[in-house]
């Protein structure tokens, strides 16, 4: 008997597992007179399932004749009722056009 025998996967749900990401979208604090939108994806999980962060970074919208750079780690997962997670992170833009822009976020879901 020869028969062939294949799969097709189109879309994986990932969530509390290795190899999982997260959507973010936040905007800066005010700081002289306007703030800038962030938006990006986490890098994949560094640590255990439990106890892991990501890494992020980006460039944020253009306002007021400019942009910053960001970078930094979320902090650890926290859990919700249905089994997935979210992180939550914070930090400071680059210093450009004379001022800087603080933040704080939540991610998205895992997946």
């Amino acid at each position: 008997m020869n028969e062939q025998h294949s799969h097709y996967l189109r879309f994986m749900s990932i969530c509390n597992q290795p190899g999982h990401v997260h959507d973010y979208d936040t905007q800066t604090f005010v700081s002289d007179r306007h703030r800038h939108r962030m938006s990006g994806r986490t890098s994949l999980p560094e640590g255990s399932e439990y106890q892991h962060t990501h890494y992020y970074e980006g460039t944020t919208s253009f306002n007021d004749g400019h942009v910053h750079s960001f970078s930094g780690w979320t902090g650890p997962p926290v859990p919700l009722p249905d089994g997935n997670h979210y992180h939550e992170f914070y930090g400071q833009t680059t210093f450009d056009d004379g001022h800087t822009h603080y933040y704080r976020g939540v991610t998205g879901e895992a997946f």
